[in-house]
């Protein structure tokens, strides 16, 4: 970890206080919780195993009741080991209750499954009266979407043994996939730093300096490249053979359909990205000439234009946030604001702590977390944004309970991506000199670039090694490479130059791993967001209610009927043109800019 003072943010000692779950690894509570949750399952297989089909609407509502405090108590000891081993991979004990956590997810699931088998097992037509009854209204959607996997579902002898395996086998190797990155170290200019240290570094004005950590990145990752080719291999094969027992058609379908989202559509969205390549190519030959190079090499994609950039506060950054959100609506401001005032985030950057962001939304009687690494540039305020946009979202759409809370990942990303595309016009809207729009307006377009374009580069190399990992079997670490250059040449073309270090990128990205087919939820977010604002700019008053109602709905309805209630269809084949449009008008204006300074 480097000790330069003069990179001091005030981050470094922002970390989240995870009392609102537990006091400790040690916690009596949290040992009474583990009791008690075991205790409340064999009670619930007692009360309700082999009777499922034979429950009335009203005794089937209370089933759900007492399921959902089942689930609750499970995820809150689940949350709260993951979140606490998060800041730091490196402890043992931490990892001990991850495992202990995992294990007793796993024993819980293995004695609910019989609701899920025994629901399924119900009559289509006694199952959708009980669907449309006035005491399940609230479990509607919940029930709706459980059925649709009827056909996907196996014997309930035969559920518990694949969560009783998962414990030791995709949940171990994710597990060892996250400690091996955690633990890595990466020697630059003669200080030892973390993954997400080093990562940074690409952001920095001196491209002597960015060449260099990108040859220190790949160096680590090509160190790490046997064991990270076997962590791969391993969790495609057991994805494969998931798929095989479940008999899903394909290696993403699993995905769309936890996506509430057919596999057309996606398949329309990605054409529709991989179709646009080409705005990929205009804007990094802009980026090119604005920043002076014969050649852009891949560790020059995300250089700032201006090298005067100052290092931005954590205070800083918590006033951009909070005014944007509070502008657009004041209730999202205070909402926001919690997270910051009750010690909701963790952001300092420090050895051992997981590397990128996310926001846990833990449970409903809880509230959110936000997890990060702030390093004061730019792109942090915007990740803050992003996941407190997730924060937001999270909190409000608790009170759907633990069956309906969480959205699919299409729209999950919805929140996130809004909140940051309002911090980005707010900065906008305060600067007067073009340079300074322009830099900011190339950062935005660079992040939109790397979420909309490099995340469906990223499905394509997802489609590449799941398709060949099945056809061929095992991959060496040279055919995952290969793969990944095809998939990335295909992207950047001739505006970006890829070295050869850059072959090995793959290994590090854990949504591979860790959420099979995550990546195009990214792109789908993003485009939808660009809609979405179009619609806001252009919309008279009553929006901003309308999309903090969304935010409520959470996943108590289909992602269509929920969005289209701010005026947008999203299963119009041409809809995701009107977000290529948006980025296409980004990139001429950032022409315009760069000739009016010119």
């Amino acid at each position: 970890m480097s000790n330069n003072v003069q990179e001091q943010t005030g981050a470094e000692n922002i970390e989240w206080d995870l009392s609102d779950l537990y006091d400790s690894i040690d916690d009596p509570a949290l040992e009474d919780d583990k009791e008690k949750v075991l205790e409340l399952a064999n009670s619930f297989i007692d009360d309700y195993k082999g009777k499922i089909a034979d429950l009335e609407a009203e005794e089937l509502k209370e089933a759900l009741e007492e399921y959902e405090q089942l689930l609750e108590i499970t995820s809150k000891i689940g949350s709260y080991a993951h979140l606490i081993w998060s800041t730091d991979t490196n402890n043992a004990e931490y990892g001990k209750l991850m495992q202990e956590a995992n294990e007793l997810s796993s024993e819980i699931h293995q004695k609910l499954v019989f609701f899920d088998v025994e629901w399924l097992d119900v009559d289509e037509e006694r199952a959708q009266d009980l669907i449309g009854s006035e005491e399940l209204e609230h479990y509607q959607h919940y029930l709706e979407t459980s059925r649709r996997y009827k056909s996907h579902i196996l014997s309930e002898k035969e559920e518990q043994v694949l969560s009783a395996k998962k414990v030791t086998g995709r949940s171990a190797w994710n597990r060892y996939f996250d400690e091996t990155m955690g633990a890595a170290r990466f020697e630059l200019d003669g200080e030892t730093l973390t993954r997400q240290e080093v990562l940074s570094k690409l952001h920095e004005p001196d491209r002597e300096l960015r060449e260099r950590a990108h040859a220190s990145l790949t160096n680590t990752f090509k160190e790490h490249s046997r064991t990270l080719t076997f962590i791969f291999n391993t969790l495609l094969a057991d994805k494969h053979t998931d798929d095989k027992l479940r008999n899903y058609d394909s290696w993403i379908s699993s995905r769309n359909l936890a996506n509430e989202i057919d596999d057309g559509t996606v398949e329309t969205l990605i054409d529709a990205v991989t179709d646009n390549y080409r705005l990929v190519h205009r804007f990094y030959d802009l980026k090119r000439s604005l920043l002076g190079y014969d050649e852009l090499f891949d560790y020059d994609r995300y250089a700032p234009l201006l090298k005067n950039k100052k290092q931005i506060q954590w205070d800083e950054a918590r006033e951009m946030v909070l005014d944007s959100y509070t502008d657009f609506h004041p209730h999202m401001g205070t909402v926001a604001g919690e997270f910051f005032d009750r010690n909701w985030i963790d952001a300092a950057m420090k050895p051992g702590k997981r590397g990128g962001a996310y926001s846990a939304s833990t449970v409903p009687s809880v509230h959110p977390y936000v997890f990060m690494n702030f390093d004061g540039k730019i792109r942090d305020v915007q990740t803050l944004a992003h996941e407190l946009g997730h924060g937001v979202h999270q909190f409000l759409s608790r009170e759907q309970g633990v069956l309906q809370a969480d959205t699919p990942l299409t729209t999950a990303e919805t929140a996130s991506v809004f909140g940051e595309m309002l911090v980005f016009q707010k900065l906008m809207r305060k600067l007067d000199d073009p340079k300074e729009k322009l830099a900011l307006l190339i950062g935005k377009i660079d992040d939109t670039i790397a979420t909309v374009f490099r995340q469906v580069s990223m499905n394509r190399f997802e489609h590449a090694i799941h398709t060949k990992r099945r056809e061929d079997g095992e991959l060496t670490t040279e055919d995952f490479s290969e793969l990944w250059r095809n998939t990335q040449e295909d992207i950047y073309g001739d505006a970006v130059t890829l070295t050869e270090g850059y072959d090995i990128w793959w290994s590090y990205i854990p949504h591979f791993l860790h959420t099979p087919g995550y990546v195009y939820a990214y792109a789908f977010g993003e485009l939808l967001v660009l809609a979405l604002y179009e619609e806001y700019t252009q919309s008279e008053n009553g929006f901003s209610e309308k999309y903090i109602e969304m935010l409520r709905a959470g996943g108590s309805d289909w992602p269509e009927n929920i969005v289209g209630k701010l005026g947008l269809d999203i299963t119009r084949p041409d809809f995701w043109d009107n977000g290529l449009r948006a980025i296409k008008k980004m990139i001429e204006q950032a022409e315009e800019l760069a000739n009016q300074i010119n």
